[in-house]
């Protein structure tokens, strides 16, 4: 079958076409002819070496999955032959990723694609959806009336963040870096913060007269970490997806916070059977949500085709990206 492969770590002109094996059907798993994936940040720390350790043994990247069911293992009792499914399927050490005509994946990872979102809309969901719960969901445990802050609003993990809160019926407040991504943040009901125009201590008094958000978000990572424990008031929640730094917790002491980290891939990377199942479950909860049109994916305006991975990286590192960006699989002129 036909891949993008990486065989060698670097510049986003790392991937090739490639014929490789086409994957043999095994118990509790689904062949999926694959139809969409998607560009992560983890994807491009994978091929430029950042993470090269969790690098898959196939060379073949794409966390997210959408397509059809064609052959179904032994076990396997919610899905049948023809299914459109969704998925983080991983792209890890010994589970190859999704840039390829077929993946093997795992069935608690998936459900059934939300009957008002096509293959290539849905795809945008499964990663940052997840993570995103798992943030505020599970980690903050928001409660309806809560002030919630969420950096990065108008970006991938940040917009399904805004959304989750308000649909826990909290006070969602975003921080932004643009008029345009602030249009953004305001349609899915956050109060958008030009972070460029407010320093943390300014937006903190304006917005929640000097006691600080409830729950902090951050999408973001690296010295934001320092701003979210600032913004956070006394005995708050702060919850990250990057936490790569080295910095001073005395605040986090000083302030008596509570601070959860997210690494969705945990279940994947390290076979638990328990969380893949929850990913599972997780997902559909988000069918429920987008079906009753309180989820929205939002989605870069152009959609690559697989050959053009490498675009799609450069696109995404480059920061010039709005919304998830999307890839669209092999077809038969391919």
């Amino acid at each position: 079958m036909k891949a993008m492969v990486i065989k060698s770590f670097g510049e986003a002109g790392v991937f090739e076409i490639a014929e490789i094996s086409k994957p043999e059907l095994k118990p509790g798993h689904v062949l999926i002819r694959v139809r969409a994936s998607t560009v992560n940040p983890i994807d491009y720390k994978i091929r430029s070496g950042l993470l090269k350790s969790l690098a898959p043994e196939t060379g073949v990247l794409g966390f997210d999955v959408a397509g059809t069911i064609e052959e179904v293992g032994d076990g396997v009792s919610k899905f049948v032959a023809g299914d459109e499914v969704f998925g983080c399927s991983g792209a890890v050490k010994e589970h190859s990723g999704a840039l390829a005509e077929y993946q093997l994946v795992d069935a608690n990872l998936l459900a059934k694609r939300p009957a008002n979102l096509s293959l290539e809309e849905c795809v945008a969901l499964p990663l940052v959806s997840i993570t995103a719960w798992d943030a505020l969901i599970r980690g903050a445990n928001i409660k309806e009336g809560e002030y919630v802050l969420v950096h990065g609003g108008a970006g991938g993990v940040g917009h399904l963040g805004i959304q989750l809160a308000k649909m826990k019926g909290a006070e969602v407040f975003s921080t932004v870096s643009s008029d345009e991504k602030a249009e953004i943040v305001k349609g899915y009901g956050a109060t958008p913060i030009n972070y460029r125009n407010l320093s943390v201590t300014q937006y903190v008094e304006e917005y929640t007269n000097q006691k600080g958000f409830d729950v902090v978000f951050d999408t973001v990572g690296g010295d934001n970490l320092m701003r979210s424990f600032e913004a956070s008031k006394l005995e708050g929640r702060v919850t990250s997806v990057n936490t790569r730094i080295t910095c001073d917790l005395s605040i986090l002491h000083q302030k008596a916070l509570s601070l959860h980290v997210v690494f969705m891939i945990i279940p994947i990377l390290y076979n638990q059977d328990k969380g893949k199942a929850q990913h599972g479950k997780i997902l559909n909860e988000i069918v429920r949500g987008v079906e009753s049109e309180d989820i929205t994916p939002l989605i870069h305006k152009e959609v690559f085709p697989f050959k053009k991975v490498s675009e799609a990286h450069s696109l995404l590192e480059s920061g010039k990206a709005t919304g998830k960006i999307v890839l669209r699989g092999f077809d038969i002129s391919d």
